[in-house]
């Protein structure tokens, strides 16, 4: 899953020239859809490539803060979009609750559901991650995103970048791995879950840049997996 920050149509089509075969889902981050100019010229690029469009959770929550959950349906609809995504890292929302929009929105369009807090001082302990995710996979939500947003310093990982490998370790005891989308933007975090999990582990907000390099890196054919699959 690449990140695109708020790419232009010509940038949007130069990404999916180069790097289409190797992307799944490109996000709109946070709330850039709401206000990139043409975004349905920018959207129909991306599916024509065969890559899935879809707008980061914060523009769900900037919805729901607003009791306007009807209205953020009617985007997701008025723009086609197949995929949607559901987060609580910037608002308060009873956990409750949210799975019950997970369970309302998944009836619409196949639900991506992010955990895990944007506020740097809200550290979870691993059995809330593990207890949260089965939750909200039992609400109906088909990918779990671990969180660490595009910085790539909370969440996941701790403020320097490194990864919290204890909870890492302790999610996938309990989570099939299949069901989630680990939050990687950084090389070094790109590498230790292909070294952990495998080549075609999913990972999510790599940078539109670093397409090409992350293939590479799956493939070892880079110095940091060279030895990993000769």
């Amino acid at each position: 899953m690449v990140m695109d920050k708020g790419l232009s149509v010509r940038q949007a089509e130069d990404l999916v020239a180069v790097g289409a075969e190797y992307i799944d889902f490109v996000k709109l981050g946070w709330t850039t859809a709401y206000i990139i100019p043409k975004l349905e010229e920018k959207l129909a690029v991306y599916h024509e490539a065969g890559v899935h469009p879809y707008f980061g959770g914060t523009l769900f929550e900037a919805f729901v803060v607003r009791d306007q959950f009807d209205d953020f349906l009617r985007v997701i609809e008025k723009y086609k979009l197949e995929y949607a995504e559901i987060s609580d890292g910037s608002i308060t929302l009873p956990h409750e609750e949210k799975c019950e929009y997970i369970a309302k929105l998944s009836q619409h369009v196949t639900v991506i559901s992010e955990v895990g807090s944007k506020d740097n001082t809200k550290i979870m302990a691993p059995y809330k991650w593990i207890s949260l995710m089965k939750a909200e996979l039992e609400a109906g939500s088909w990918r779990l995103i671990a969180e660490s947003r595009e910085s790539g310093n909370v969440g996941l990982y701790r403020e320097s970048g490194e990864v919290r490998q204890g909870l890492v370790d302790e999610i996938l005891n309990e989570i099939p791995n299949e069901k989630i989308i680990w939050e990687a933007p950084l090389k070094s975090q790109q590498v230790y879950f292909i070294n952990l999990v495998g080549a075609n582990v999913n990972l999510g907000n790599i940078n539109t840049n670093e397409i090409i390099a992350l293939e590479t890196t799956r493939m070892g054919l880079r110095g940091d997996t060279f030895h990993n699959f000769i």
